[in-house]
C-alpha cells in the first residue's frame, strides 16, 4: 500500500526541502519505490535532486512539470502544434536518484506554479486524481509544499495520508503551528472522508545557533504545544552539519557526502528510520 506524506511547515526556512530530499534518498536506498512531488514555485526541490543545470534544460525543452498536473494541459509548441492532454506519466522524471539502480522519481515544479493561485477554482482535487493513476507504482510519495496556505496546501493535504512538521529551534520557532494546527483540523472536518494526520515534529537544527539557550527555550515551546494538540514529536533531532549544505552543492545523499563525519550520518540514519516506522512504511522491531 502506497504511503503519501506532505512535508510542510506554515513557517518558511526551517530545512523542510533538504530534509525532503535525504529522507527520499534515505527510502531509495532502502529499496523503496518512491516518487518526490515538489509543490513550491520555487523549485528548490527540484534543482536538489536534478543538479541546477539539469533543471534548467528541463524548462528550455519546455518539458511538463507539476504546474501541467492542475492546468491539465500542454500549451502549443514546436512539438505540439495545438494544447494537448497530460499523462501523468509525462509529467514524471525517472530515477532521479544517487545510485544505479535507484527507483526514486520525481515530479517537478517551477515558478509558473504560482499562477494556479491567482485561478484556484475547482483545482484543489487534482493532484490527488492525478496520483490515483500511479499510487500503485510506488511505496512511497514525498510532497515537499511551500510555506503558505493556499490553494497548493489544500491539494497537499489531499494527496497526503500523513504530515511531516520539521521545525527549526530557534525566536518563533511556534509562530506556524498553531495555523497548522487550525488548517488541518478543517481540513478533517471539511473532508471527513479523507483522513490526514500529523506524523510527528522533527526538529532541524539547520542552523548552527540553534543548539544554544533560545533553541532549547524554543524546543519547550514546541513541546508544549505539541502535547495540547496531541501530536508525536520526534526522539532524533537532525542536528546542523556544513555537510548538509554541501551534499546540495554535490548532489549527494548525506552519507556519500565528501568528508561527511560518521556521528551525522548515524543521526539521519536513525530519524529515518524513526519516520518510516512512524508512517508505517517499516514494522516496529
Amino acid at each position: 500500500m502506497t504511503i503519501s506524506v506532505s512535508f510542510i511547515n506554515m513557517k518558511g526556512g526551517v530545512g523542510k526541502t533538504t530534509l525532503a530530499v535525504q529522507v527520499a534518498h534515505a527510502a531509495d536506498k532502502a529499496g523503496y519505490k518512491t516518487l518526490v512531488i515538489d509543490l513550491d514555485p520555487q523549485s528548490n526541490l527540484s534543482q536538489s535532486l536534478l543538479t541546477p543545470e539539469k533543471y534548467v534544460k528541463h524548462l528550455e525543452e519546455r518539458k511538463p512539470t507539476v504546474v501541467q498536473i492542475f492546468d491539465r494541459y500542454m500549451p502549443a509548441s514546436n512539438e505540439h502544434e495545438s494544447p494537448t492532454q497530460v499523462d501523468i506519466h509525462d509529467v514524471i522524471i525517472k530515477k532521479v536518484g544517487y545510485w544505479r539502480h535507484s527507483t526514486l522519481d520525481l515530479i517537478p515544479s517551477r515558478l509558473e506554479l504560482s499562477h494556479s493561485l491567482k485561478n484556484p477554482t475547482g483545482k484543489e482535487r487534482r493532484l490527488a486524481k492525478a496520483l490515483a493513476k500511479v499510487a500503485h507504482e510506488y511505496d512511497l510519495i514525498i510532497i515537499d509544499c511551500a510555506p503558505t496556505e493556499s490553494i497548493l496546501t489544500d491539494a497537499a493535504y489531499f494527496a497526503s495520508r500523513y504530515v511531516l512538521v520539521p521545525v527549526k529551534p530557534e525566536f518563533m520557532a511556534t509562530i506556524g503551528l498553531p495555523l497548522l494546527a487550525r488548517s488541518i483540523e478543517e481540513f478533517n472536518l471539511e473532508n471527513e472522508d479523507h483522513q490526514l494526520d500529523i506524523s510527528g515534529i522533527v526538529f532541524n537544527h539547520s542552523s548552527s545557533y540553534s543548539d544554544g539557550p533560545e533553541g532549547r527555550q524554543s524546543i519547550k515551546d514546541v513541546k508544549a504545544i505539541a502535547k495540547r494538540q496531541d501530536w508525536h514529536v520526534f526522539g532524533t533531532h537532525v542536528h546542523y552539519s556544513a555537510s548538509y549544505p554541501k551534499s546540495a552543492r554535490e548532489g549527494t545523499p548525506i552519507g556519500n557526502t565528501s568528508y561527511v563525519r560518521w556521528e551525522v550520518t548515524k543521526e539521519f540514519s536513525n530519524f529515518s528510520s524513526e519516520f518510516f516506522r512512524s508512517i508505517g512504511l517499516v514494522e516496529d522491531e
